[in-house]
């Protein structure tokens, strides 16, 4: 006897090509196969999915995405391209495309509860429905700030209908949904717990015109947007674009954004970590942190360095100076042996 799921699948199996059209819509037919980027319908033609009974006896709707190696059916395509928190709603909105009804018990697969505004679920809800960075207007806006160092692995995405709540700052008719760069926050172990949002202009690849550019959602004390593994020596910082400046001189070196001063200063340290070298703004916040971070640095045996930029922060120092000439101010703060990590 089938599961309810399975049967589910293989309904989808026989109406591979319809799903494909409404899930992976950049992606288009070549012969048998559905070819797009990735599962997140990203274009491209590395990921495949067979549209009818192959000759090795492959199913439809079974899918393999030759970059990464993963595979496996519509019900991933659905929620994968759906951002769904949970197989439940998966369920539901493929029984919706098939035009299947509920089932008869009801409360054995209820709709899907709203994640309260701001939580935690809410925050990985909108990650979930964020596509990669590159390639996207969120890039165009990083590229803008002579950031252009990316990689589909940072902690970054980009959201094209992001919403915003205006509030009585803005003007009357501003807009409610644009383009947002989205930040994953994590803790120590790698949980998501919330998300900071950037919205954007589509027209300028400037920030968005609202009162608010900036809005973090989630969990955020103690935690931070992570670039690279932690290990006994990091950089740390308020700002994603300091940060991400930083990256572009120390692509090796693992850094943390705290997303604002107080936050900065209240980040959990990894066990292994030694040296923290502090990206400090030029004002009474970042010399705030620095002195908040020392204090708890020291009483763990972790040696606190400041970094100090010469224009107010390390994006205008990008943006003024150019690498090399950043990388050379830097390189008279850093430790002899963490030279190394200058790009």
């Amino acid at each position: 006897m089938t599961s309810p799921a399975s049967d589910i699948a293989r309904r989808l199996g026989e109406n591979a090509e319809a799903v494909c059209r409404r899930y992976l819509s950049r992606g288009r037919r070549e012969g048998h196969y559905w070819m797009v980027g990735d599962i997140r319908n990203t274009p491209g033609r590395s990921l495949y999915v067979r549209l009818g009974t192959s000759s090795d006896g492959g199913a439809p709707g079974k899918w393999t995405d030759a970059a990464s190696g993963d595979h496996g059916d519509l019900l991933d395509i659905i929620a994968a391209s759906c951002g769904h928190a949970s197989f439940r709603e998966t369920l539901e909105e493929a029984r919706h495309f098939l035009s299947l009804p509920s089932p008869p018990d009801g409360p054995r697969n209820p709709a899907p509860a709203k994640a309260p505004t701001g939580s935690p679920e809410s925050a990985r809800r909108l990650w979930a429905g964020a596509r990669p960075l590159i390639g996207s207007i969120a890039g165009a806006y990083l590229a803008g700030r002579s950031i252009t160092n990316l990689s589909n692995g940072d902690p970054l995405r980009c959201h094209p209908h992001c919403f915003y709540r205006p509030s009585d700052e803005d003007a009357p008719g501003t807009r409610a949904v644009w383009p947002a760069m989205i930040a994953a926050v994590t803790d120590l172990a790698g949980v998501l717990t919330g998300v900071h949002r950037t919205w954007l202009d589509a027209e300028t690849k400037e920030k968005a015109p609202v009162a608010f550019p900036r809005r973090a959602m989630g969990h955020l004390l103690g935690h931070g947007v992570r670039f690279g593994v932690s290990g006994p020596v990091m950089a740390a910082g308020e700002g994603l674009e300091t940060m991400m400046s930083l990256r572009q001189i120390m692509p090796r070196l693992p850094m943390i954004a705290g997303l604002s001063g107080a936050h900065l200063a209240a980040i959990a340290f990894p066990d292994a970590l030694r040296r923290l070298y502090v990206a400090r703004d030029d004002d009474p916040a970042g010399a705030a942190a620095l002195a908040t971070l020392h204090e708890r640095a020291s009483q763990q045996g972790i040696e606190v360095c400041p970094l100090e930029p010469r224009h107010g922060d390390f994006n205008g120092d990008l943006q003024a100076l150019g690498r090399r000439a950043m990388a050379a101010s830097l390189r008279r703060q850093l430790m002899t042996g963490d030279r190394l990590e200058l790009h």
